[in-house]
């Protein structure tokens, strides 16, 4: 879901071409499925396209990418075990103080993808900003 509401926010401002978007998770049980039915719903109604494909994290994608996002602690020390630089690996919700939250709940057992969708937005949003000011976009 980050993936695809982060994505639409560089297009919606235009900076598809500075701008790269991907998304892994830490274990490989999804691996290769699409996204669940309530992360597309949710998706669709708020006019977000998506039609990734679950992947897991590589130790390259360390290299590749300037800023790693995390969803919860669990997610975090996973991806922090994988980088040698852990500068730019975060958390979503840091970027999203008034969120009140410091993780973003797993909506897969307990169907709350509209209230996930509300704390990535924000994430997102402050996600994004954060990158136009660090890099003069």
């Amino acid at each position: 879901m980050a993936e695809a509401v982060f994505a639409q926010m560089v297009v919606d401002e235009g900076l598809e071409g500075e701008i790269e978007t991907d998304s892994a998770g830490t274990g490989n049980w999804h691996a290769g499925q699409g996204a669940h039915r309530g992360t597309l719903d949710v998706l669709q109604r708020n006019d977000i396209p998506y039609d990734g494909r679950a992947r897991q994290i590589r130790t390259a994608d360390m290299e590749n990418y300037g800023y790693v996002i995390t969803m919860d602690s669990e997610n975090l020390t996973n991806v922090r075990a994988l980088s040698l630089n852990n500068a730019h690996v975060v958390p979503l919700l840091s970027f999203a103080p008034n969120v009140g939250r410091t993780e973003v709940p797993d909506p897969y057992y307990d169907g709350g993808f509209d209230g996930v969708y509300e704390m990535v937005r924000a994430g997102c949003a402050g996600l994004l900003e954060t990158i136009r000011t660090e890099h003069g976009l």
